[in-house]
């Protein structure tokens, strides 16, 4: 029988996550086909990052093309290596920096979107900062051998709360992150719920004036686009004190700074990313990695895209070395290549597996058909440059619903004159109508 062990909340949500074309949150390694080198380079990334390294990767792929899919891979590994991680999609609201608070934008989704291994889901902040203060207690009672009295055991964790402000200080914005560590602490101590609501509020860049702080917290200083990035270094070295190791960011949808109209906001953007790019490569940046999600367009457009600023053209062009069959998995730039037939047909074969789970329903589907099927996929013309494996996966979810639907209907009936069509136009080329007007 064609099914696989899996729950059935799992299978729910991949089955509805795949036909609907989206990148589904738990359940990726029953389905995982391929990738095998360039997982293995991002987890290397992950090592060198849990040593107190840094990384900045570029995941480039089209649309469809599996970069989503490989964000979501590593974020779920990086979870179950005790990183914490935190996601985010860039859109015309979410950009790295921007004179509307876009970049703040950024931040707070990825404080909502903090993730840990018993808190999958993002909201972790409470539990990582609960942990913090259950951490420094423990510490505590291990070194004395037994608890001590409350009040001592309260003055031994202010005590541990100032040396560790002390490390933070020397970095930028650190006394005033620290500063705020210590309220949510004193909040904690005498049940002040509005105290720790306050410093969590300011911790997740939701203060929008300096005035508001001062009153809320006594700190003079708010988290804003120009600062937030500062603010997420800090918070890698805080959560490896609490003895994670480190801070993953998964940022996707890189192609909406490239369709950014406006040249000088749109540099904005890549000076910003150089920033980052450069502070995590130099060492400058530690127990942290970036990862990002954009389309060729975005990266090698010469005109608009990362290409068109050189100090970014430089640093993320191939070498001369590569090209002619031969990537180089270390680049900053890692591209996605189309999957192989025999990805396609395993993965083809995955999917009818779930499917006959989900429904404990036998399918019709025999491994000859799924070959006829893959190849009408793979064969059609320009296939092999446009073809993506959203496209085959929501090609084949679609005709494994039609055939369970309608038990009167064949598979053959259903693909003649129905083979899988690749794009027509590479849906990555960005219309140049309008774009090139500057406001």
């Amino acid at each position: 029988m064609n099914q696989m062990k899996i729950p059935k909340r799992i299978s729910t949500a991949l089955v509805n996550s795949l036909t609907s074309g989206v990148v589904p949150r738990v359940g990726l390694e029953y389905i995982t086909v391929g990738r095998k080198y360039e997982i293995e380079a991002l987890l290397r990334d992950l090592d060198n990052t849990a040593e107190g390294g840094a990384a900045f990767r570029l995941i480039v792929g089209r649309y469809g093309s599996g970069k989503s899919f490989m964000l979501q891979t590593i974020r779920n590994y990086a979870m179950d290596r005790d990183f914490i991680v935190a996601d985010a999609d860039l859109s015309p609201e979410r950009r790295l920096v921007g004179t509307k608070g876009q970049g703040l934008a950024t931040y707070r989704e990825l404080m909502t979107n903090l993730a840990t291994r018993t808190r999958p889901d993002g909201g972790a902040l409470e539990v990582i900062l609960q942990k913090w203060i259950s951490s420094l207690q423990q510490r505590i009672i291990h070194e004395q051998g037994s608890r001590p009295p409350e009040d001592v055991l309260v003055q031994s964790v202010e005590e541990r709360i100032l040396e560790a402000a002390g490390e933070l200080e020397s970095m930028v914005h650190g006394f005033d992150f620290s500063s705020v560590l210590a309220t949510y602490w004193r909040g904690y101590k005498l049940s002040d719920d509005e105290k720790k609501q306050a410093a969590m509020r300011w911790m997740r860049g939701e203060f929008t004036t300096k005035t508001e702080a001062r009153n809320a917290l006594g700190v003079g200083v708010i988290i804003d686009d120009s600062s937030w990035y500062d603010y997420i270094k800090l918070w890698a070295e805080f959560i490896t004190n609490l003895g994670y190791k480190g801070l993953i960011l998964f940022i996707d949808e890189g192609v909406n700074l490239y369709k950014i109209t406006n040249s000088v906001a749109r540099t904005a953007n890549y000076e910003k990313l150089l920033m980052m790019f450069n502070d995590t490569m130099q060492g400058k940046a530690s127990h942290l990695a970036i990862f990002m999600g954009g389309t060729p367009q975005f990266v090698e457009d010469e005109r608009r895209g990362l290409y068109s600023y050189e100090a970014l053209r430089s640093r993320l062009m191939e070498g001369r070395f590569s090209g002619n069959g031969l990537r180089n998995l270390a680049a900053p730039a890692l591209k996605l290549e189309m999957l192989s037939n025999e990805e396609i047909l395993l993965l083809l074969q995955k999917l009818r597996a779930l499917y006959s789970t989900h429904y404990h329903h036998e399918s019709p589907i025999t491994d000859e058909q799924l070959v006829v099927f893959m190849e009408s996929a793979v064969g059609r013309m320009g296939a092999e440059k446009l073809l993506t494996p959203r496209e085959v996966i929501r090609d084949f979810m679609d005709i494994q619903d039609i055939l369970y639907q309608n038990p009167d209907k064949t598979f053959e009936q259903l693909m003649e004159g129905h083979k899988v069509e690749a794009a027509k136009d590479d849906p990555d080329q960005v219309s140049d109508f309008l774009t090139e007007f500057e406001l």
